[in-house]
């Protein structure tokens, strides 16, 4: 009789995150998908990449499936962008997918794998030899959105998806990973939009990805809707970083909040996120919450400039705030913003 086999551990922290990525994806509209991780050289033409993107250095097998992808792709766009592209051929211009999985990234110069004899246990140093020899093989997830976001019918015409949708797919992964990103603007570096891109990275200023619109090039050359946009991510690396932050649980406050508004006008190339950054210093430890709820340009702020509004909540976890505390937030925002960005409180 065989033993029993032992009871399961369950899941591991990482295979959690994983899933529940995917499951928030889904829920958000996306239909997960998964496609060969072969490339050939049109595939990396068709994004643009120069010759020396890294994502150019790709590993050939030895026995490929289809002569025209002999490589394992460096990135998952290569092949989902594919994907996209076939069912935008078959009449279906609304595509919203996703996709997780390894992209291969050989280090140029390694050494090839020895060539060891059959019946005999390698030693050490030939497994050594082996393991160094295998190429890193990071776990990422992409997304790509065409036509549109919101189906027209009786309510409308509907919406199309633009790179908010992307960025926002990108955060919600980030969130479900338990990792805490900053955006940034990026100049969009291919197959991405030089004016429609962000990039995401870590606290310490590692990038994990980028979201945002394609560039036209792309666009053409896989024949996608215009303006398609999309998002890839190193999974990998956000679920580490957010495994090493633990979740602590915050009390709740049984007093009510105050909420202030602020409408700063700024110049054009300041960002939300360090305007968000100068409200949530001025604010101290009152701070609940900070959104931007509307941003504007036109005659009224001037040219070269816009206004962006923030809805701040507070809070104190043992009173109820006075007027004064109210007021001296307010005055500490202001004077943050002013001082980091130079931003004016708009009347």
């Amino acid at each position: 009789m065989l033993p029993a086999a032992p009871g399961g551990r369950g899941l591991t922290p990482e295979q959690r995150a994983r899933r529940s990525v995917a499951r928030a994806l889904a829920e958000a509209g996306l239909v997960e998908v998964l496609s060969y991780p072969f490339v050939g050289e049109a595939d990396l033409d068709a994004l643009g990449l120069p010759d020396e993107d890294v994502r150019r250095t790709t590993l050939r097998l030895a026995n490929p499936l289809a002569d025209d992808r002999p490589f394992l792709r460096a990135d998952l766009l290569s092949t989902l962008l594919e994907t996209a592209r076939r069912n935008v051929s078959r009449g279906l211009p609304d595509v919203a997918v996703f996709e997780i999985g390894l992209v291969t990234r050989p280090t140029p110069g390694t050494p090839a794998p020895p060539q060891l004899p059959v019946g005999v246990r390698p030693s050490d140093d030939d497994l050594a030899a082996l393991v160094s020899a295998v190429p890193d093989q990071p776990r990422h997830v992409a997304g790509v959105l065409t036509g549109r976001a919101v189906p027209a019918g009786w309510w409308g015409d509907g919406r199309a998806a633009d790179w908010t949708d992307a960025l926002d797919a990108a955060r919600l992964v980030a969130e479900r990973a338990g990792a805490e990103v900053v955006v940034r603007a990026d100049s969009g570096t291919m197959p991405w939009h030089p004016g429609r891109c962000a990039a995401l990275a870590l606290a310490d200023g590692a990038v994990v990805g980028h979201a945002g619109e394609l560039h036209p090039k792309v666009v053409e050359a896989l024949g996608l809707p215009a303006r398609a946009v999309a998002f890839e991510l190193d999974l990998g690396a956000l679920i580490a970083a957010g495994g090493s932050v633990p979740v602590v649980a915050e009390p709740v406050s049984a007093f009510p909040a105050a909420k202030e508004d602020f409408a700063f006008v700024v110049d054009a190339d300041v960002t939300a996120d360090a305007v968000h950054a100068a409200v949530v210093a001025g604010a101290g430890p009152l701070l609940e919450d900070a959104r931007l709820f509307d941003v504007f340009t036109g005659e009224q702020v001037g040219e070269g400039k816009k206004s962006l509004a923030y809805s701040v909540r507070l809070r104190a976890a043992d009173r109820t705030l006075t007027a004064d505390d109210v007021r001296a937030v307010r005055e500490g925002v202001v004077a943050a913003a002013t001082e980091r960005v130079g931003a004016v409180l708009r009347g």
